[in-house]
C-alpha cells in the first residue's frame, strides 16, 4: 500500500491506472471468490479520472480503490443486506461509513458480500452464493465480512472496511490470512457502538498486513465526533519510535461454556505458541494470564444479540423469507421480554468491567485466533439454527467477548497448516489502546517474517 501511495504521489502511476489494475484483477477473480457482489467500474473510472484532474492524494488512501461492505449504504449503488428480501433499488443516501471511504479520498467500485444481515461467521448467504476463500475455494472466507477479506486476500483490494459485532472483521482475517482490526468501543465517528445494544458493532478495517494497518489505521479516526463519551486513543504510539518492551498476558480461556465441547485444534495452538515465541525473542515479556470468565456469558450474550437482531427492519410477515438462522434470531429477539433483556445488558456490563479489571496487570493479551481451520463451505448447519449457532462458537470463541468489553482486537496471521490453510492469532489492547496494539502486530509481524 506504501509503495501504491509513493507511485501516485510521485506521478509514476495515474489513479486511472490503478483503479484499471484492480478492475482487471476483480474481473478475473470474482467469478471464483464472489467477493464482490455489486461492481460499479464506470462510477469507479469517473473518480478516478477526478482525482487524476485534482492533484496530489490528500492521504495515504487518496485514490486506492476499495468496496464497502453490503450492509452500507451508499447513494448509486443498491444495498441488498445479504438477503433477497430488500429492495433492489440503489440506495439514496450514503451511510457514515460510505461518506468516511469519500473522506479519506478512496473509491468504492461496489460492495463486498457479507452474511445475511451480517448475522453468522460464514459469508454463505442464499442470495448471493457463498464466498469462496482464495487460499482453498472449498473452505469458506469467514463472516460476517467475508466478501472484504477475500477480496484483500485475493489482491482484488488493497484495503476493505468492515464491520464487527461478535468477530465479523477478525474471523474472514484470520480464514483468509490477512489482517483485520477491530477498534475500541467510542473511538470510531463514522461508529462509535454506542448506537447498538451492548456498544456490540463498530467499523473496522481489513489490510493485507500489519505494516499497511499502521500506515492507515490513524484515518478510521477522522471526523466529527456527536458523542459525550470518547475512547482516549495516543496515536503517537502508532509510530515505531514509541517501541518499549510491553508486558502480554496470554490466555486461551474464553466464556463460552464447557459443557459445549470446544475444542481447540492443534493448529490453533500451534500457532500461538509460535506468536508466543516471537514475542519473548523480540524482548517482550510473555506471562499467563489468570482469566476465568463467568459461563453466564453465554446467555446473557446470546439475549442481546436476538434483540439486536430483532431491530432488522423485516416486517414480520417477511421474516418466514429469511435464511433459518436469521429467522430464528429475528423471531426469538421479538419475543424476548424486555427484563430479560435489561438482565442481560446488565451482567453484560459486569462482564465488561471484570474483563478489563482482570487485563489491567498487563499492556496487551494474546489469545489464539480461529478454533479450527475455516471449514468447508455448507459445514454449518443450514436447518438447525441452533446448532449452527453453537457451530459458529465452535468455530470462533474468542472474538465476541472482546466486543463486549468494548475493547480493541486485532487479527493477524502467523502460519499456515499442511493443508495451506492460514492461522493466526489475536491481540488485544487496553481501552483506547488500539495504536500500540497495531505497532505491535507489525513489529510481530516482521519478526515473522
Amino acid at each position: 500500500m506504501a509503495g501504491l501511495h509513493r507511485d501516485l504521489s510521485n506521478g509514476n502511476r495515474t489513479v486511472t491506472e490503478v483503479v484499471d489494475h484492480f478492475l482487471q484483477v476483480i474481473d478475473e477473480k470474482n467469478p471464483d471468490i464472489n467477493a464482490l457482489v455489486h461492481i460499479d467500474a464506470d462510477r469507479a473510472r469517473a473518480r478516478a479520472a477526478e482525482h487524476d484532474a485534482s492533484g496530489s492524494p490528500a492521504s495515504v488512501l487518496a485514490g486506492l480503490p476499495t468496496a464497502d461492505k453490503d450492509l452500507v449504504q451508499r447513494a448509486g449503488m443498491p444495498t441488498r443486506y445479504g438477503t433477497a428480501v430488500t429492495s433492489q433499488d440503489n440506495s439514496e443516501t450514503s451511510d457514515p461509513m460510505a461518506l468516511w471511504v469519500d473522506d479519506v479520498g478512496a473509491i468504492s467500485v461496489g460492495k463486498t458480500s457479507t452474511s445475511e444481515f451480517g448475522l453468522s461467521a460464514s459469508t454463505e448467504a442464499r442470495a448471493s452464493g457463498p464466498t469462496h476463500n482464495p487460499h482453498n475455494l472449498s473452505r469458506i472466507a469467514g463472516g460476517s465480512s467475508g466478501g472484504a477479506a477475500a477480496a484483500v486476500a485475493a489482491g482484488m483490494l488493497p484495503f476493505a472496511p468492515g464491520s464487527d459485532g461478535g468477530g465479523s472483521v477478525r474471523i474472514p482475517a484470520w480464514a483468509c490470512g490477512v489482517t483485520g482490526w477491530k477498534p475500541s468501543r467510542g473511538l470510531i465517528p463514522a461508529g462509535s457502538g454506542f448506537e447498538y445494544l451492548a456498544g456490540l458493532v463498530v467499523p473496522g478495517l481489513l489490510t493485507q498486513s500489519a505494516a499497511d494497518m499502521q500506515l492507515i489505521a490513524s484515518l478510521l479516526t477522522r471526523g466529527e465526533w456527536h458523542w459525550s463519551t470518547r475512547a482516549d486513543a495516543d496515536w503517537s504510539r502508532l509510530e515505531s519510535s514509541a517501541r518499549r518492551p510491553l508486558r502480554i498476558g496470554r490466555t486461551a480461556s474464553t466464556p463460552w461454556p464447557t459443557d459445549w465441547g470446544l475444542v481447540s485444534s492443534d493448529d490453533a495452538l500451534s500457532a500461538w505458541e509460535q506468536a508466543t515465541s516471537a514475542l519473548r525473542g523480540a524482548g517482550h515479556e510473555v506471562v499467563d494470564l489468570d482469566w476465568s470468565p463467568d459461563q453466564s456469558y453465554a446467555d446473557h450474550f446470546f439475549s442481546v444479540w436476538i434483540a439486536n437482531a430483532s431491530q432488522i427492519p423485516v416486517p414480520d410477515d417477511k421474516v418466514a423469507n429469511l435464511e433459518p438462522l436469521t429467522q430464528f434470531l429475528i423471531e426469538r429477539g421479538r419475543a424476548l421480554p424486555a427484563s430479560e433483556l435489561a438482565r442481560a445488558l446488565g451482567a453484560l456490563k459486569d462482564f465488561e468491567r471484570q474483563t478489563i479489571s482482570a487485563f489491567s496487570s498487563v499492556d496487551l493479551v494474546l489469545t489464539p485466533g480461529l478454533a479450527m481451520e475455516p471449514p468447508e463451505i455448507g459445514w454449518f448447519h443450514e436447518s438447525d439454527p441452533e446448532e449452527n449457532f453453537r457451530q459458529q462458537v465452535a468455530f470462533t470463541p474468542w472474538s465476541s467477548f472482546v466486543n463486549v468489553a468494548g475493547l480493541p482486537a486485532l487479527a493477524l496471521p502467523v502460519s499456515t497448516t499442511t493443508s495451506g490453510m492460514p492461522m493466526g492469532v489475536q491481540l488485544i489492547g487496553a481501552p483506547g489502546g488500539d495504536p500500540e496494539m497495531i505497532r505491535l502486530a507489525a513489529e510481530l509481524e516482521g519478526v515473522l517474517d
